[in-house]
């Protein structure tokens, strides 16, 4: 390595590691500031939240390194002009290209680093941020039940609560028509059931309490059989202790575009296409039967899986009405219900052509962006001299 490679790359090692430091700084603070209102208040452990600023990084850094290059490229190449260090240097022979040189084969190596990146570890880090986020945002009750099926709900003694609720109100916490099972006592099953509830939180998320108004609780128990309970209540706090303790993680999961390699991708739009192609087909079959079914027994649109043989033998058999009988049976059809049944499948494929060629486009797009973004480093690096 010359004198002269060396210091053209040491003049940029500073600018750029100054510049990465400060815009990915400012992004990474931006992007925690975004979040902290979601991970606040829910007792998470620390952990968790230097699990969430480690996996927030590598998107931000997938943006901020071309941007770093350009800046360290066009600070250096300003500081030389500004020192007429490169009037010296072709006063002495140097041709500007053979300036150029160290740093399109520094480019070269940081565009091909940063292809790896882009295809390896950002959509695993992506995939794993949003599934902790996902974990997170269930961690509360409110958003983990469901409206109108039965919810179990996890506390911190392994208490086993069942829920049910016809209307959840996320704003205000209400519930509608609740019917909840309570097994907390062995061998004995407690059924509640109340008009309407009323979620409240500690101010660490950690129990939830429901206040219950306007219900009834019946009980049976193993060890009196034949008996059975029955108790009217106006107003009953159930306390659900540790509801919110522990933060339950959830392994896999679907992934997004951004969550997905070159080789996921491309698997995407080529399944993508074979469901346009069959689209496709299914509206040729369409437009294919339906002119055969214009051109049946005398005019009249026909089943195409019946055989003229089989039209007469069922004309002898129905008399002068088969027609009529045919017609009704469904096996009979008029033109003009033909025509409306194609164009209804013509309508809906037409729908569904449109949304499976968005989802082909928005696949091509991520992949694309994965490439030009590992190429501006080398398009930087020859832009800004």
């Amino acid at each position: 390595m010359t004198i002269l490679t060396r210091y053209m790359i040491r003049a940029h090692v500073g600018p750029f590691l100054f510049a990465f430091t400060a815009v990915t700084g400012l992004l990474f603070l931006n992007a925690v500031a975004q979040r902290l209102e979601t991970l606040t208040g829910r007792g998470l452990e620390w952990s968790t939240f230097g699990e969430f600023m480690l996996l927030s990084l590598p998107h931000i850094v997938a943006l901020t390194f071309p941007m770093s290059i350009l800046v360290a490229v066009l600070y250096a190449f300003s500081d030389m002009t500004g020192h007429n260090e490169i009037s010296a240097m072709s006063a002495g022979g140097v041709h500007p290209v053979r300036l150029m040189l160290p740093l399109i084969a520094v480019g070269m190596i940081l565009t091909g680093m940063m292809y790896v990146f882009n295809d390896r570890m950002l959509p695993e880090s992506n995939h794993r941020l949003s599934s902790l986020m996902a974990d997170i945002g269930s961690k509360s009750p409110t958003f983990e039940l469901r409206e109108d099926i039965v919810n179990e709900v996890h506390t911190g003694d392994e208490t086993r609560y069942f829920l049910r609720a016809r209307q959840i109100d996320r704003a205000t916490n209400q519930l509608t028509d609740v019917t909840i099972f309570d097994l907390s006592v062995q061998g004995e099953l407690r059924t509640i059931v109340a008009a309407s509830g009323t979620m409240a939180f500690t101010p660490d998320l950690r129990d939830l309490f429901l206040t219950l108004e306007d219900g009834v609780v019946y009980a049976v128990a193993d060890d009196r059989p034949g008996t059975f309970q029955w108790l009217s209540y106006d107003t009953q706090i159930l306390p659900f202790r540790g509801v919110g303790q522990e933060l339950e993680r959830r392994a896999g999961g679907t992934r997004g575009d951004r969550e997905m390699t070159i080789v996921m991708l491309q698997a995407e739009v080529d399944r993508s296409l074979g469901d346009l192609d069959r689209i496709a087909e299914e509206s040729r079959n369409a437009s294919m039967e339906t002119v055969q079914i214009a051109l049946g027994h005398d005019g009249r649109a026909v089943d195409p899986s019946l055989t003229e043989e089989d039209i007469d033998n069922l004309e002898e058999q129905l008399g002068p009405d088969w027609a009529a009988e045919l017609r009704a049976a469904g096996v009979l059809l008029d033109h003009d219900q033909a025509v409306d049944d194609v164009m209804r499948i013509h309508r809906t494929n037409a729908v569904r052509f449109d949304v499976q060629s968005l989802s082909t486009f928005r696949f091509r797009v991520e992949t694309h962006k994965k490439y030009a973004i590992a190429f501006a480093c080398l398009i930087f690096v020859l832009l800004g001299p």
